[in-house]
């Protein structure tokens, strides 16, 4: 299910870039918002996320995982359901592990010495004693859920969901499917029967083979054909294909490999210590496991030697006799053994009742793989998934099936689909921050990725990366750009132009990548037009293109016309007072005038 990079759970998880992809869910970096930490959140198939059954079971056992409090297992901190867009999208908030998987060191080829292969496996074995008697098996123990840090410390992943997704009643009807991946599959997963803690056993034992010998105890050429010999078939010694490997490791590893879980190492604790007894150089309790190989020529090939007695107590008997007697009893010996292996191989091979195979397997390739399902579904087969990337099929369509049409099966028989994850992606690399530009840069493109370049100014030295873009850790395909934003030193200081004339210093700011903005000042004590301030001031640091504003002082104001009239007083009149005039008939008194209107 495409999910937004950007999207955010519970209004708490922010998620991130994707970190890996599995047949269950996608796994991505996030940020707890309300705890400020780092986390890794896992988002499952929406197939998953439409069973209400399995939200319930998923929910309980993730609870249950969220339990498990110990050094090797990474912790579960939360789970939930997160609705968007009438979408239910069921998730796990995980502890984030820096570190790689052992599937990813086992893809480059790196030899591990038995002697670390077995202290590996021991803290596998340690999370998983822990695990059993809280009440958890695992189911899918595998090379891809187990992390190595930088420190060498070993990181359990994914308890509780194999298991919610095998106790789903409504997802396994719908789809018959097998849980677990082939490679490591115990006999009674493969049969679909009930499983126990032996289970965790057997699939840490094909986890220790692989880590010896570089592969896994048993290949094929589909899924089917690989549980196939899981139920039938006995692997190889280890030091079949690693001759330095000694035969108490051997021992060990048959014993856990063992077909009937009464015969294999009946806990964790016991298999362990079997281990830890061996890295102390003690005798190991698992018993050398002879193989059977020789014992079966000499019952079919049945000579005279073998069967007849060296010296033939009967002297006066004819050699012809003799010789006729022989081959007879060698036949009939030799016709028993033929019988007798007939019995174990044709039920081995037809089942009990030999099945009829009268269902053609439908063609399903490059279907989606719920279109996929339903059509096997209604053919009255049952089907298994795996998962590869492909450059050609899109992302979650049917690459191949086994069998291929038109082929037929027998009801409920077993279609194995390998379904695209989309095209192969490369990490981009977690180290290349505080590299030089040069050395990231061949670093990248050794990955098959492009570089591609943007500076910024920083106080870090020229030509150191700041960051990348995706962030190291973040899966690309083979062939995208990755840009590297690198140090180009320490913005330039800005210049002085205070003093200077207004077309002076805006020519000279531009000129050093900076813009201006004017303002005006009342100041009239310098000409006009002069910068009598500025900001940021002279000699600071500042990147390019920011805003440097300059005061300038502004037009002086008119001056005022002097006066024409004296500013002394006039003369003074005398003090003494007029002469009253000689006083006359006094007018009538007038009627005022009214005013005009304005």
């Amino acid at each position: 299910m495409a999910v937004e990079s950007t999207r955010r759970l519970g209004d708490r998880y922010e998620m991130g870039g994707l970190l890996g992809r599995g047949g269950m869910a996608d796994v991505r970096v996030g940020q707890d918002l309300r705890l400020g930490r780092t986390v890794a959140i896992k988002v499952l198939r929406r197939d998953l996320a439409n069973d209400p059954t399995f939200h319930t079971r998923f929910r309980r056992e993730a609870q249950s995982a969220a339990s498990l409090n110990h050094p090797a297992i990474v912790a579960v901190y939360d789970t939930g359901e997160d609705v968007h867009s009438d979408d239910s999208l069921p998730y796990i908030v995980m502890e984030y592990v820096s570190g790689r998987t052992l599937r990813d060191i086992l893809r480059e080829g790196r030899k591990i010495l038995p002697e670390r292969a077995l202290e590996i496996t021991a803290d596998v074995l340690s999370a998983l004693d822990y695990s059993h008697r809280m009440g958890i098996i695992h189911r899918d123990i595998k090379p891809a859920n187990v992390m190595l840090t930088p420190s060498g410390q070993v990181k359990v992943m994914d308890f509780g969901i194999a298991r919610a997704v095998a106790d789903t009643s409504a997802t396994v009807t719908q789809t018959a499917a097998v849980v677990g991946t082939a490679q490591y599959l115990s006999p009674e997963q493969a049969r679909g029967e009930h499983v126990d803690a032996r289970t965790d056993i057997y699939s840490t034992g094909c986890l220790l083979f692989e880590l010896l010998t570089g592969r896994p105890p048993f290949l094929g050429d589909s899924p089917v054909s690989i549980a196939y010999q899981h139920v039938r078939e006995e692997a190889r010694s280890p030091s079949h294909y690693n001759p330095e490997i000694p035969a108490a490791i051997d021992a060990i590893v048959a014993k856990s490999l063992a077909k009937p879980t009464g015969d294999r190492y009946q806990s964790a604790a016991e298999m362990r210590a079997d281990i830890e007894r061996f890295l102390l150089g003690h005798a190991v309790a698992a018993p050398v496991v002879e193989t059977a190989t020789a014992v079966v020529p000499a019952v079919v090939a049945g000579s005279d030697t073998t069967f007849l007695p060296l010296q033939d107590p009967h002297d006066g008997i004819d050699d012809r006799s003799r010789s006729r007697t022989g081959l007879w009893l060698a036949l009939s010996v030799l016709l028993l053994a033929l019988i007798a292996g007939g019995a174990f191989a044709v039920p081995a091979l037809l089942g009990s009742g030999s099945p009829q195979r009268d269902i053609q397997v439908p063609n399903v390739v490059n279907m989606t793989e719920p279109q996929a399902r339903a059509k096997i579904k209604a053919s009255n087969l049952s089907v298994t998934v795996t998962s590869e990337p492909s450059d050609v099929v899109g992302e979650g369509r049917v690459i191949s099936q086994d069998p291929k049409p038109p082929s037929f099966l027998a009801a409920n028989d077993l279609v194995a689909l390998v379904v695209s994850t989309g095209p192969a992606t490369i990490p981009v690399p977690v180290d290349l921050v505080g590299k030089t530009r040069a050395a990231a840069a061949a670093e990248l493109r050794s990955l098959n990725l492009q570089p591609a370049f943007a500076p910024q100014e920083s106080g870090r030295p020229n030509g150191t990366v700041l960051q990348t873009d995706p962030a190291g850790g973040t899966p690309v395909s083979k062939g995208s750009t990755v840009t590297l934003t690198y140090s180009s030193g320490l913005p330039p200081s800005i210049p002085d132009v205070v003093g200077m004339a207004k077309p002076e210093a805006k020519a000279t700011l531009k000129a050093a990548g900076y813009r201006v903005d004017v303002v005006k000042s009342a100041d009239t004590s310098r000409p006009q037009g002069t910068v009598i301030d500025q900001a940021p001031a002279a000699g600071e640091s500042a990147p390019a293109k920011t805003i440097v504003v300059i005061t300038v002082t502004g037009r002086a104001p008119p001056t005022t016309s002097p006066t024409t009239e004296p500013t002394t007083p006039p003369t003074t009149e005398p003090t003494t007072p007029p002469t009253s005039p000689t006083p006359s008939k006094s007018p009538k008194p007038t009627k005022p005038t009214k005013s005009p209107k304005q």
